[in-house]
């Protein structure tokens, strides 16, 4: 679908010299003299590189809309992973770098969004939270002020987080997938 450059928001997906692009920031500028225009920073949806490209105002531009299918996360197989389409049951297998950080957080049978593109996957979308178990976490150090006494603490996927003292080894919480933070401790 074409759009005037005008149009482009952040998040939206372009195609761009063959590419697809997710514009990450966007600035519309009107100099005093010649035609205004949009600086794009856009990233690279295949292979994460940056660019920053400049749009007249009156230029039109292909906007892409990706479809969002819900898959299961099933297994990983080195620095592999292996999906299944929920409603196909076709299996798909991407590489662990496309999820980034987040891929630490993936748990079997884990539902996710993936976004495609004719069939080719370019992004999943975990939660925004889960729940996970904490395996090591520091001992309170005495006379620390309440307010800074967060501590480290590893959870059962190896990520380290920082948690209030009074969480220990042993401990479900609720961490944020994509900052890797604590967010509460689990219910239950």
């Amino acid at each position: 679908m074409k759009i005037n450059a005008v149009e482009i928001r952040p998040g939206n997906i372009l195609e761009y010299e063959g590419g697809l692009w997710r514009a990450v920031k966007i600035q519309h500028t009107q100099p005093g003299k010649g035609g205004a225009y949009m600086q794009v920073e856009m990233k690279n949806l295949r292979d994460g590189r940056k660019t920053n490209v400049r749009f007249r105002s009156a230029e039109s531009v292909e906007r892409v809309r990706l479809d969002q299918r819900d898959f299961q996360f099933l297994y990983a197989e080195g620095d592999d992973l292996v999906f299944m389409n929920k409603e196909t049951y076709d299996q798909v297998t991407l590489p662990r770098d496309l999820l980034g950080d987040a891929a630490a957080f993936l748990q079997d049978g884990m539902d996710v969004v993936m976004e495609m593109h004719e069939d080719e996957a370019l992004s999943v979308a975990l939660p925004d939270t889960i729940e996970a178990m904490i395996v090591e976490a520091d001992a309170v150090v005495k006379g620390q002020t309440a307010s800074s006494s967060y501590k480290p603490a590893i959870l059962e996927n190896g990520v380290r987080v920082m948690v209030p003292p009074h969480i220990g080894a042993g401990t479900r919480i609720v961490v944020d997938v994509y900052e890797q933070t604590y967010v509460r401790r689990a219910e239950g």
